[in-house]
């Protein structure tokens, strides 16, 4: 078995097409194929399934593309693991950010890391929580900012800071008083994240624990589409940030949600593996540069953790 076929494996499934990963791993289409053949051959097992529509990793595949992916990741972080060594700190660290955060920060965050750690290559993307979450997990990031419900065990983290919610939309204009309760909102039409989410747990807990049941007018399967709703007047959101998000300037403030709910913003990584020394170094100061930018903001309703 050869690391170049289990490079061309880990492209195949992530693309989920053997041409687009032919496109991505700059190798023809055929010799893909073949490579990809060569490599069943040699295990002995089927990898993937091919359809009309692509290939799909069997349950082996499955397997071997997580173990596979993880043996490259530590591969790559190898030279400069090795740099880092003899005290310069280098490597590429994949930071995941999440959707509501990565606006107003991403920029901030660049900027640090060039006089910080100017010899680490910092890779930034975004998503929503639990997208964000399933990417560390499998090793597709070595970090990410997201907020959380609850804080469960399936990786490490260290919380930076709490969240408030605030409601948000056409009709946070009649509530004229400085908070809205969850009684007041029900028959309030709600623009909600997917019942997976965390947020959409905590908002569906929330409700429950009151013996109310909130108005769901659509589910949105990610955060810009949320807002494109609010913005259309489709109806209001409960979201995690005290400030009105850009486009929707010409609605009234955000209200913050009272008894409050809170998320807790965290970096995460996988505790499968140890971190590199680059990965380690921007976990630490990515958190010095978050509790400053809330600090410096005075972002409305979030509170730093020490």
């Amino acid at each position: 078995m050869q690391f170049r076929q289990l490079r061309y494996f880990v492209a195949v499934v992530e693309a989920g097409s053997i041409s687009r990963a032919a496109t991505t791993v700059h190798v023809a289409q055929p010799a893909l194929s073949q490579q990809i053949a060569d490599l069943e051959e040699r295990i002995g097992v089927q990898l993937l399934l091919r359809t009309p529509r692509g290939v799909k990793a069997t349950s082996a595949g499955e397997t071997l593309f997580r173990e596979a992916s993880l043996i490259l990741h530590r591969m790559d972080k190898l030279p400069g693991m090795l740099k880092s060594a003899i005290g310069d700190t280098q490597g590429t660290v994949r930071l995941g950010i999440v959707a509501s955060l990565a606006g107003p920060l991403v920029g901030v965050i660049v900027e640090h890391f060039k006089s910080e750690l100017p010899q680490v290559k910092l890779i930034c993307s975004d998503g929503d929580s639990g997208s964000l979450v399933a990417r560390v997990q499998s090793h597709a990031l070595d970090l990410a900012l997201v907020f959380e419900d609850e804080l469960v065990s399936a990786h490490s983290r260290t919380p930076i800071f709490a969240q408030q919610l605030f409601l948000i939309g056409k009709d946070a204009g009649k509530f004229k008083k400085p908070h809205v309760s969850l009684e007041e909102l029900v028959g309030i039409p709600l623009i909600s994240p997917g019942g997976q989410r965390n947020r959409r747990r905590l908002i569906d807990r929330a409700f429950a624990a009151r013996k109310l049941v909130p108005t769901i007018a659509v589910e949105a399967d990610n955060l810009s589409s949320e807002l494109s709703a609010v913005r259309a007047g489709v109806g209001n959101t409960i979201l995690n940030v005290g400030e009105l998000p850009a486009g929707l300037e010409s609605f009234s403030p955000p209200v913050p949600i009272k008894p409050p709910l809170f998320m807790t913003c965290c970096a995460i990584f996988n505790s499968d593996t140890a971190l590199s020394a680059a990965t380690e170094a921007v976990r630490g100061s990515l958190i010095k540069v978050v509790k400053q930018f809330i600090t410096t903001t005075k972002r409305r309703g979030a509170k730093v953790i020490d």
